[in-house]
């Protein structure tokens, strides 16, 4: 491909996998340069009565990355029980971490996960014309995914359902094992095994240097 430059590239989007879905649930599309504080502030306005944002975000609005268009878009609608946050791509791992944050701050969420692929074709032009080169299209399959919360219960039998819970478990699961010796204390361990082994080639009171042992030779 080194004759070639990629001159385009689009993106089929694949179909939501949740059948029987209200008209009005919102679908959030998350890319890999989308800006999840901005992300947060549309989900939040249409599943929360008062929306509250960061005290950094009230000092300091920035029109250009859309913090006005947020709140004022949802005004007048009514708020929504579900919404769906999908991606493709690199856009993953932001998905799932818009969606943990919306499931702290709003307690009760259920979730329904759904992994699929989905389409990108790229399209290739020749870097010299004359050359009689032809463009190239290639096909690739992306891993994308799905999420769904829902203020209302779902089908617990579907795979990739997670029941709401507390989510703070985790954190103090972590901070027991830190306390209790575990990874960080195995390590603490060893550093101090290998600093206090006196196994080493260090100068003992036993041991004499080259010199001190020619000048006692010399006494003699």
């Amino acid at each position: 491909m080194e004759n070639y430059s990629k001159a385009r590239v689009a993106e089929q989007p694949s179909a939501c996998p949740f059948p029987n879905l209200c008209a009005d649930t919102p679908e959030v599309r998350v890319k890999d340069g989308s800006k999840i504080r901005n992300l947060l502030r549309f989900a939040l306005s249409r599943m929360e009565a008062n929306p509250r944002g960061t005290e950094e975000e009230q000092r300091r609005p920035t029109p250009d990355e859309g913090s006005q268009e947020g709140p004022q878009e949802a005004v007048g609608r009514p708020l929504c029980k579900q919404i769906i946050f999908t991606a493709c791509g690199k856009g993953v791992s932001k998905a799932i971490t818009c969606a943990e944050i919306v499931k702290r701050r709003l307690k009760g969420l259920h979730q329904l996960t759904k992994l699929t692929y989905s389409k990108v074709l790229e399209v290739w032009e020749p870097l010299e014309p004359a050359a009689g080169l032809d463009s190239l299209t290639v096909s690739r399959n992306l891993p994308a995914i799905w999420i769904l919360l829902s203020k209302e219960p779902l089908d617990w039998d579907q795979p990739g359902y997670q029941a709401p819970g507390r989510y703070d478990a985790l954190w103090a699961q972590a901070a027991v094992r830190e306390e209790g010796g575990g990874v960080t204390g195995q390590r603490a361990g060893h550093r101090r095994k290998r600093g206090g082994g006196g196994g080493g080639r260090g100068k003992g009171s036993g041991r004499q240097s080259g010199r001190s042992r020619e000048s006692g030779k010399g006494q003699t």
